[in-house]
């Protein structure tokens, strides 16, 4: 009797544990099947480079600063980086920081927009992102190994200091006083840890609904214009050429900061 007490506990035991054991892979398939069923769509963005509401044409279209100056653009590009989509609720989606770095290049159209995979379906009210690549990221190698090729190839990187160009702006001015053509060159960096031009932006957009399996369009203008007079103003006579300048590639990126709207 003591025996056949002994093996029926162990009998209870053991089915315990196969229970306990089914219970937990029970557990682990209807996790999987949440992570696989949760619901989540994709944000188009469409870039539109213009210059005073004027969609910007490289190499042909003049226009004019506060300074009088008439300029035409021969290359524009720049970094935009670390995409945050912010909710009705303010709950953020972080997009995964190391698919999160974007060359937009006027010249090439296939990157004027950008799709945005899995984002969680909600209604989002903010978006922000980085102009150029925050501090975190030097040395240029660490998290951004995908993106170094790009920049390289379309000559994103410094030749001699250790950081990115986060805008290759370029093209020939006038002036009132001098008709005669001169070319002027604007890049705007960060240079290791000695030199921080990297702005983050926030802005306010309509409801944007993202649901699951979906596609939600979200429409970026960025005012070029800007890059000559909004916080500060900027003269291509004053100096024509910015490369690591202490002093004016910061007033060029506050500037910069404000040349973008969203809808």
């Amino acid at each position: 009797m003591h025996l056949s007490l002994v093996y029926q506990k162990k009998i209870e035991m053991k089915n315990r544990n196969v229970n306990l054991l089914l219970a937990v892979i029970l557990l682990l398939v209807v996790a999987c099947n949440s992570d696989e069923t949760a619901e989540s769509g994709t944000v188009n963005l469409s870039i539109s480079n213009v210059v005073n509401n004027k969609n910007l044409v490289l190499s042909a279209e003049t226009y004019t600063n506060d300074s009088g100056e008439s300029y035409q653009i021969d290359e524009l590009k720049y970094i935009l980086s670390d995409f945050v989509f912010v909710d009705a609720q303010g709950n953020e989606f972080v997009y995964p920081k190391a698919e999160s770095f974007f060359l937009v290049n006027e010249a090439d159209k296939n990157t004027l927009t950008i799709d945005f995979s899995k984002v969680p379906a909600a209604d989002y009210t903010s978006v922000k992102f980085g102009f150029g690549v925050d501090q975190s990221k030097y040395p240029i190698a660490s998290g951004t190994l995908n993106f170094i090729p790009m920049a390289q190839e379309a000559q994103m990187l410094w030749g001699w200091a250790a950081g990115y160009k986060f805008i290759k702006f370029e093209g020939t001015y006038t002036t009132p006083t001098n008709d005669k053509a001169e070319d002027f060159l604007i890049h705007v960096g960060s240079h290791g840890d000695k030199l921080d031009n990297y702005k983050q932006i926030e802005l306010a957009i309509a409801p944007l609904n993202v649901a699951n399996g979906k596609t939600a369009d979200l429409n970026l203008k960025v005012d070029i214009a800007k890059v000559f007079d909004a916080v500060n103003t900027l003269s291509l006579a004053s100096k024509p050429e910015i490369q690591i300048d202490p002093e004016n590639s910061p007033k060029y990126a506050a500037n910069i900061q404000t040349m973008f709207s969203a809808n």
